[in-house]
């Protein structure tokens, strides 16, 4: 197998040169290839790398490194773990997700929640509020993952769902005492019924009494999700120094 970038000769296949670490099926989506017959194929003629890429080289899959993206990337996971300890750390009824400033950047996708699911009566309008706020981050997820090939933008996605997990448990836990401010100014032990999401969808489905069980459930599946988010970037981050090391030895030999 020979490199149609620099022409260096692989031993064995692999899914990028080690040598000038371009990855073989981006470059020949957007470059000619050589067919079986000596004829060169357009980029549309070769098959897109999405459809055959494997679940390892599309969790782990790097580009080429260079020193500014490895230090780029420990800062962000460096920043993601002192931000999780501060999230994960204190009890539910801190509402530490609650009180950060992302919880202004999820509250848009709650409310639009409630708009998407409105056509779907009254039940599922009050939980389209918790599903618009995961369902945006689970979308730059598959985007970032499947569309742009950028697994550690992904993980820093999936940071973000499990982030709103611990943003939804305060607000589950809620639900009998209502003492949480909401929107307008209005608490859950005084609005109308059906104002307070939680409240009235554990009402409605009879589960009231196991708001706080439910929402230490919600709350540890979120730590959990945002923890693996930080081992899969982590490990990205590894291949990528592996990847600059090699490339690094063997430019030097």
């Amino acid at each position: 197998m020979i490199c149609p970038k620099c022409n260096y000769k692989l031993s064995v296949e692999s899914p990028s040169c080690p040598q000038c670490g371009i990855v073989f099926q981006k470059y020949f989506k957007y470059h000619p290839k050589l067919s079986d017959h000596g004829d060169f194929q357009t980029p549309a003629e070769a098959i897109p790398p999405r459809l055959t890429a494997t679940s390892n080289e599309l969790l782990t899959e790097t580009q080429p490194s260079n020193p500014a993206n490895l230090i780029g990337g420990l800062i962000i996971i460096a920043g993601l773990i002192i931000w999780s300890w501060q999230l994960i750390g204190p009890p539910i009824v801190a509402n530490a997700a609650g009180n950060s400033f992302l919880h202004m950047v999820n509250l848009p996708f709650h409310e639009a929640g409630h708009i998407i699911f409105r056509p779907f009566g009254a039940f599922i309008t009050s939980l389209g509020g918790t599903l618009g706020q995961l369902l945006m981050p689970s979308i730059c997820m598959g985007v970032l993952l499947l569309k742009n090939r950028d697994p550690f933008a992904a993980s820093v996605a999936l940071w973000w769902i499990g982030e709103n997990f611990l943003d939804i448990a305060p607000y589950m836990n809620d639900a009998r005492s209502g003492t949480l401010p909401l929107l307008g100014g209005n608490f859950g032990h005084s609005a109308p019924y059906g104002f307070h999401d939680w409240q009235y969808l554990l009402t409605e489905s009879g589960l009231l009494v196991y708001d706080h069980t439910l929402a230490k459930m919600v709350f540890a599946f979120g730590s959990f999700i945002m923890l693996l988010a930080l081992a899969w970037s982590s490990l990205w981050l590894f291949k990528r120094y592996q990847q600059l090391k090699y490339s690094n030895t063997h430019n030097y030999y």
